[in-house]
């Protein structure tokens, strides 16, 4: 059961991370990071809608007591994108999707997911998604906790 849970919370990682990476890239690009969006825009909104709804998906992730992996595996890879960035900021960027073949919403992506990564948010988010993995509480069920308090009531007893 323990195996499944894990598995689950592997799956919800992937999840958490494309959010990050394409939702939040797209929205970050939307928004006019390099100040191309109108101030009160039609696409500011919804790219301020949609950085909301990546921010409340990282959240519950961080909150929710689900398997630690939902949030070891964005981090995981936002971490080593940083580091990747930190030693060889070249191949770092190369990972960036370009390309004139590429439908716009990718490209979009890929330029404000390069934004993120230069300007640290990268760094940020994956330090705050992987402090839930050190905490020993999150590796148990909440079942495990409960079994530890149950105690069996004497024949005869009410209680």
């Amino acid at each position: 059961m323990r195996t499944l849970r894990h598995l689950a919370g592997f799956l919800i990682g992937l999840v958490v991370t494309a959010a990050v990476l394409g939702g939040g890239g797209w929205a970050v690009q939307q928004a006019g990071a390099n100040g191309a969006a109108a101030p009160g825009g039609q696409n500011l909104w919804i790219a301020l809608g949609s950085m909301a709804a990546v921010g409340l998906v990282v959240g519950l992730v961080l909150a929710g007591r689900v398997s630690p992996m939902a949030t070891f595996v964005p981090s995981l890879v936002l971490l080593a994108w940083t580091v990747v960035y930190a030693l060889d900021a070249g191949r770092a960027l190369s990972f960036v999707p370009t390309g004139p073949s590429l439908h716009r919403i990718v490209l979009d992506a890929g330029s404000g997911s390069r934004t993120m990564l230069t300007t640290g948010v990268f760094a940020l988010l994956g330090v705050a998604l992987f402090i839930p993995v050190l905490m020993p509480s999150r590796w148990s069920r909440r079942d495990d906790d409960l079994d530890e308090e149950y105690e069996t009531a004497p024949e005869g007893s009410y209680y």
